[in-house]
């Protein structure tokens, strides 16, 4: 059975969609259907944000409750934000992980919808220029995403009071390079470990 939603340490995932505006090199759901060998994540279905909501049950169980599976969940911007405007009524912390095509998906600056739903988001930049990041990522809106990102993360830093960006442990990413693009934006770096045959988010 497909996994909507799964616990990692003191943290709840949600699973929404496979839908995914790129076809990034190192990604996991390329290598397994299995999410740390125990978890579906490929969906036969997407839910609808109210199948998710029964799937959360009480909220305050976990620490926070993230956006993050094995597409972009920004792709579904109306479901996300309908869940979150319910997880923030049960005072839940809410944090999305996405790709940062957001704005690109859906042609417009969506963030500002997310003020006041969103505590918290990770946005995978995963390069150091566009050039690399074409060429790892395959996106579907070729160099034009890397730029995209960058503007996507610093309207984040106007609405949203924790903003994160990550690039993953692989050779091709200039880490000091990405870092310089984090620290200009005003947002916290991480970099993602990189795991060939098992991985732990």
């Amino acid at each position: 059975m497909s996994s909507i939603t799964y616990q990692i340490g003191r943290s709840l995932y949600l699973n929404i969609t496979n839908r995914c505006t790129s076809k990034c090199t190192f990604c996991i759901r390329y290598k397994t259907k299995l999410f740390n060998s125990k978890h579906e994540l490929w969906i036969k279905k997407e839910p609808t944000a109210q199948e998710v909501i029964d799937e959360i049950g009480d909220p305050l169980k976990y620490e926070e409750v993230v956006f993050c599976g094995y597409g972009e969940p920004l792709v579904r911007l109306d479901a996300v934000i309908e869940i979150s405007k319910w997880l923030k009524e049960k005072k839940a912390r809410v944090r999305i992980d996405t790709n940062g095509h957001g704005n690109l998906i859906h042609k417009r600056n969506i963030v500002p919808e997310l003020k006041g739903l969103v505590d918290s988001i990770s946005i995978s930049l995963n390069a150091h220029n566009s050039k690399v990041y074409d060429r790892l990522c395959r996106s579907d809106f070729g160099e034009a995403a890397f730029d995209g990102i960058i503007e996507f993360a610093r309207e984040c830093k106007k609405y949203i009071p924790e903003v994160e960006m990550t690039v993953v442990d692989i050779p091709e990413v200039d880490k000091k390079e990405a870092k310089k693009i984090a620290d200009d934006i005003g947002a916290t770096f991480r970099i993602r470990p990189y795991y060939e045959q098992d991985y732990v988010k």
